[in-house]
């Protein structure tokens, strides 16, 4: 993460205790009205590129930041939880221990799109409980069918003798 210069804005507080003079590590007052603080903003650069200001946690669980994806197939539908900062293809390795589907043999859509593997959850805008459908790629599913045929047929001689 990169630290940049942050710049202090003068903010409205409303802190009441102590006559109104009680000031929190980090804050200044601002101009003379007592009520008024500085505080310092700190920012963070998203995976994406976007800089943002930095959202505070009060407390951090075991667990944050993860999401439970609903991944829909044609016939069953899973409960996947993952990070929301991952991948679509890390989505896809976590799915092929379940499906028995391989990665390359996966399409996931999302939103009516299909779904690079590169792309990141967050940034498509996958929150908790959002429905992911998974197909099989069609071209994939062809080829299987075709090496299934291939291996059932029994190859007859490709001429025959006649006699006169």
């Amino acid at each position: 993460m990169m630290k940049l210069k942050s710049k202090r804005f003068c903010r409205g507080s409303f802190k009441f205790g102590n006559g109104g003079n009680s000031v929190k590590g980090g804050e200044k007052r601002c101009g003379n009205n007592d009520n008024t603080i500085i505080s310092e903003i700190k920012w963070e650069l998203r995976p994406g590129g976007m800089l943002v200001q930095k959202r505070e946690t009060s407390g951090s669980s075991i667990g944050e930041g993860m999401i439970t994806v609903r991944v829909s197939t044609v016939s069953e539908c899973h409960d996947v939880s993952i990070e929301s900062t991952s991948t679509f293809g890390e989505l896809k390795m976590i799915l092929s221990l379940i499906t028995s589907l391989e990665p390359r043999e996966q399409r996931l859509l999302f939103k009516g799109k299909e779904r690079e593997d590169d792309e990141y959850l967050h940034m498509v805008g996958v929150k908790d409980k959002d429905k992911v459908l998974l197909l099989e790629d069609p071209a994939i599913k062809e080829m299987k069918k075709l090496h299934r045929l291939a291996g059932t047929q029994q190859i007859g001689t490709p001429y025959c003798t006649i006699s006169v």
